[in-house]
């Protein structure tokens, strides 16, 4: 029987990176726009070109990296938008331009200030406009979720008769639930002259917990792309997560008779990346890729699956790339081990960096008496997109105990100087941070988090701390591992502080 295939457009580097803290380098956004693409991403929105230098920067660069997924760069309906994208996007393979205007009541009054007839000429003028530099076109309704129908199939058709060949209504807000959201996609198809030569699009945002859900509703009535983030992220509670729509379309083929082209086998490892990139954990029980997804713990959960593991899995952990942990290193593996390892989970580093990892592979192996695949990874993702960074962690003592006070001696590589510093905190971690500020003073940013997870299971797991800084409206996480947890807080908080370094530098004047 043949299926029919389902787009996905991922847009993990502009509508997720929109999420306080999700920011990401231009280093990070190109590997994991390269991730992406490896995996089978039909569509990459690789960000807003007009927005900002940073973000024009980024949408080009990934342009000119990207092989096979089409690049798409999004833009408002106003001709210096339309413009920024084109040349964005220009050297892609494969370009879509992505313009959008609010069509809701509430949105028309207050934001754009605009009467419905100017929105219509508005979005007529967009898409010609854009049609001009590419004949792949994708317009949305902002907001659409909550427009008037008959102003919603006036808008499409507009959009279609200038020339769109992707027409997507988001649910902006997260507010549609699954039936109502089905309905949208059933009207516009009735109603709407030419619709069939238009793919329609689902665009769905979590708030109230469905985009999951309302997404796969617009897929059975007839949408036949589906725009979707890495692990959910996106603004305000998320967007419907890749990982979960896919899957579920994998699972069911009973009630989704559809296709797409991804690599479910690489999910968990561009999972793990995204989350090493912006310090936002996974959490435990999350669908798919959390790490309690494919774990069992209750006695009938446990016999059930020794007798057959199909009584408590629908899916195999395999089949979302996830290979059992095994300890098949130590401190007396060598190179070879250990670069037959990264080939197996699917990495591959220069030799430089190859070597950086190696080294700090034996430091890890010489303090942690067993070596997961989770302990390997973590190393591989500390590694990664660090070496540029300006400040760079060296060496850490610490006095602590209820006797106090509690001291932190620091070394940090600060443009290739090393610094130091000696202070007492309230506590180990806080007079670690002390001692980052005194090296490199940050008077204007604030910690808003600070978290800790073990990696794996064991009273010697590495532990994985998450730390976000504010300044000036804008937030940035850093992200830092290690046996210790007093250093892999400190590599978390210089993490940070080298993100917030960078988003001064590109924020600041020319």
């Amino acid at each position: 029987m043949n299926k029919e295939r389902i787009t996905i457009f991922d847009t993990t580097l502009r509508d997720g990176e929109q999420s306080p803290g999700c920011s990401m380098t231009l280093d990070e956004k190109l590997r994991m726009a390269r991730l992406l693409d490896e995996m089978g991403v039909d569509v990459i929105e690789a960000g807003f070109p007009i927005a900002s230098p940073g973000d024009f920067e980024a949408v080009s660069r990934i342009s000119e990296t990207v092989k096979t997924s089409t690049i798409a760069g999004l833009c408002r309906a106003k001709d210096a938008d339309i413009e920024a994208a084109a040349q964005a996007i220009e050297k892609a393979p494969r370009k879509r331009i992505h313009t959008f205007i609010s069509t809701s009541p509430l949105h028309m009054k207050y934001k754009l200030q605009m009467e419905p007839d100017a929105v219509v000429d508005a979005i007529a003028a967009s898409v010609a406009k854009a049609r001009q530099y590419t004949d792949d076109v994708e317009w949305s309704a902002e907001d659409g979720s909550r427009t008037e129908p008959d102003f919603l199939c006036r808008c499409v058709e507009t959009a279609i008769r200038a020339g769109a060949s992707t027409i997507n209504i988001p649910d902006t807000v997260g507010y549609a639930m699954p039936e109502d959201y089905a309905a949208l996609f059933t009207m516009l198809r009735t109603r709407v002259p030419d619709m069939d030569k238009a793919v329609l699009s689902v665009h769905c945002h979590n708030d109230l917990g469905v985009a999951v859900a309302n997404s796969l509703a617009g897929v059975k009535a007839g949408a036949r792309q589906i725009e979707c983030t890495i692990n959910g992220i996106g603004e305000r509670a998320g967007n419907a997560a890749l990982e979960e729509v896919v899957m579920a379309m994998r699972t069911r083929p009973d009630a989704f008779p559809y296709e797409t082209g991804i690599d479910t086998t690489a999910i968990t490892k561009v999972s793990r990346t995204l989350s090493t990139i912006t310090g936002f954990s996974v959490q435990p029980n999350k669908a798919v890729v959390g790490a309690n997804a494919f774990a069992h713990e209750s006695g009938i959960h446990q016999d059930g699956m020794l007798k057959n593991a199909q009584t408590y899995e629908i899916m195999t952990p395999e089949s979302v790339g996830l290979v059992k942990s095994e300890l098949v290193l130590g401190k007396h593996s060598g190179r070879h081990a250990l670069k037959n390892k990264l080939q197996d989970l699917g990495y591959k580093l220069d030799d430089t960096a190859f070597q950086d990892l190696f080294q700090r592979f034996k430091v890890l192996a010489d303090r942690k008496k067993t070596i997961f695949d989770e302990d390997i990874e973590t190393l591989i993702e500390e590694e990664i997109g660090r070496e540029k960074d300006r400040i760079q962690f060296v060496a850490l003592q610490i006095q602590a105990g209820t006797r106090g006070p509690q001291v932190a001696e620091l070394v940090l590589d600060v443009d290739g100087n090393a610094q130091n510093a000696k202070t007492e905190g309230n506590g180990p971690v806080d007079a670690i941070f002390r001692a980052i500020r005194e090296i490199v003073p940050h008077p204007d940013a604030h910690l808003q988090l600070y978290q800790v997870h073990a990696v794996t299971g064991g009273t010697d797991a590495q532990a994985e701390v998450t730390v976000r800084l504010e300044e000036d409206g804008k937030t940035v996480n850093g992200q830092g591992a290690d046996v210790d947890t007093l250093v892999a807080s400190c590599r978390a908080y210089i993490h940070a502080l080298n993100k917030l370094l960078t988003k001064r530098t590109r924020s600041a004047p020319a």
